[in-house]
This record gives structure tokens, sequence and C-alpha cells, in this order.
């Protein structure tokens, strides 16, 4: 197999995916085929769906208003998603699709809204936010795209938490310490969830009650006051870095 071209365009598709098969793209993809990237009788790309690996394609049958790909050899063995999730108050929505890009960049594995009492914005556009995550995977050369899950609030979120899992609280009150030394000592084999907070934070009964989880570990992003897109930037740095997929192979992941 040759080496992975990394500066290839990628598209994200919902059909299958093997050697052989061709199907119709959608007609978002077709605007972006034809009209975007401008390709014509016999270009290819590369495509994936987050479930059979990423694959070259064909572009044939061309006309001004349809177009098929066939597809080709696989380029990309299909990666687990991590049992990472990530969850956060809403923000408005320029800020809340740069944190969804960014979280899909960082190897996040689901996207997991949580409203609490500061949270800025309570209804969420399902279909951007999927959108943002897919974008992100295609230019990013994520193969694991993660999941949206539907928004929860903060006590649901609380009352239904494995015992066992690790949740990873990012509190603006936690004792200022190096974050790496506050995870050294944990692991991640139960997975882990990662929760960042509104602007303004959480009050102090919603402090306490996540507090009071049987498996948390409370991290501090440092002497300066974060917003909450910024935040979740750092937070899944550090995730990733201490007990996540930064580290070297022969060690545990989540």
């Amino acid at each position: 197999m040759s080496a992975y071209d990394f500066t290839a365009q990628r598209l994200f598709v919902r059909d299958e995916l093997a050697p052989g098969v061709d199907f119709a793209p959608s007609a978002e993809a077709l605007n972006y085929l034809l009209n975007v990237l401008r390709l014509r009788e016999g270009a290819a790309i590369h495509v994936f769906n987050g479930r059979d690996g990423e694959f070259r394609a064909t572009l044939f049958d061309v006309t001004r208003r349809a177009a098929r790909l066939r597809v080709a050899e696989r380029l990309r063995v299909q990666p687990e998603r991590a049992d990472l999730d990530y969850c956060f108050a809403p923000l408005k929505q320029a800020r809340l699709d740069y944190m969804a890009q960014k979280a899909t960049e960082m190897g996040a594995g689901r996207l997991l809204p949580v409203i609490t009492h500061r949270t800025q914005v309570r209804r969420i556009n399902a279909a951007r936010l999927q959108s943002n995550v897919v974008e992100a995977a295609e230019q990013c050369g994520v193969l694991a795209v993660p999941e949206v899950a539907p928004a929860v609030e903060l006590p649901d979120f609380l009352a239904g938490f494995p015992a066992r899992r690790l949740l990873i609280f990012c509190d603006e009150h936690a004792v200022l310490a190096n974050p790496m030394d506050a995870l050294a000592d944990c692991t991640a084999r139960e997975g882990v969830s990662l929760l960042i907070g509104p602007e303004g934070g959480f009050d102090d009964s919603e402090r306490g009650s996540i507090r009071r989880l049987q498996n948390v570990v409370c991290l501090s992003l440092g002497p300066r006051v974060l917003r909450a897109d910024t935040a979740a930037v750092a937070a899944l740095a550090i995730v990733q870095a201490a007990i996540g997929d930064w580290r070297p192979p022969a060690q545990d992941k989540i």
C-alpha cells in the first residue's frame, strides 16, 4: 500500500464502503464535489463513513447535475472511537461550532451537551453540531467520527454516571496544581468523561454534587480564567497527553 496522502480531499458519506462498490453521492456531497471542488470525470477523492475505514474513490458518469463514485482500494482501516466523552455546557453558536470542531480534532469519541444553571443556550441545533463534527473530521484526517449525544440536564447526567467511569471535572475552584500530576495515577480502563462548565462556571450546589461522585478528579486549568471554548482545547490536550492517545503505544489508552 502506498503512503497515505494527507493533502487529498476527503468526503464523509453514509453509504457502505468496500472495493468495487459504487453509489450516488447525496445532493449536498454532489454540490461539494462538482461545484465547490469542481471535480470532473475520473477525479479521485478519499471517502469514509466512520465504520468501514477510508477508501480511494473515483468520480464517473458525471453530468451537470449528477455523478457517481466508484470505490477502489482501502487506504486506512477503521479505528475504534476513543472512550472519551467531552461533556460541555452549550455556548452561543459561533463558539459552539468552534468547540465541536476542536473536540473532534482532539480525539473525543462522544460530544455530550450538559445543561447547567448558567448554561447560555438551552436549545441545541443537533444537525449543526453534527455538521461541524463531520467537517472537522473531513479536514483533519479523523476516521472515528464522534457521536453527538442528546443534551441532558446536569442532575440527570450525575445520577446516571457509571460508578467505575472516571470523571475529570474542570473546576475553576480546584487547587492550582500541575494537571499532569493530578492525572498521573488515573487509569482509563472504564472510560473517561471530561466535564467543562458554562461561562461563569458551575454554581456551588452543582459543584458539590459533582465532587460527591465516586470516581472524580478535579482539574485546575491554570491561574487564568479561560473561556469555555479555550478550556475545551486545553483540557482535551491534557487528558490526551496524560492518559489518552498522545502516549506511547505500549501504554493503556482510553
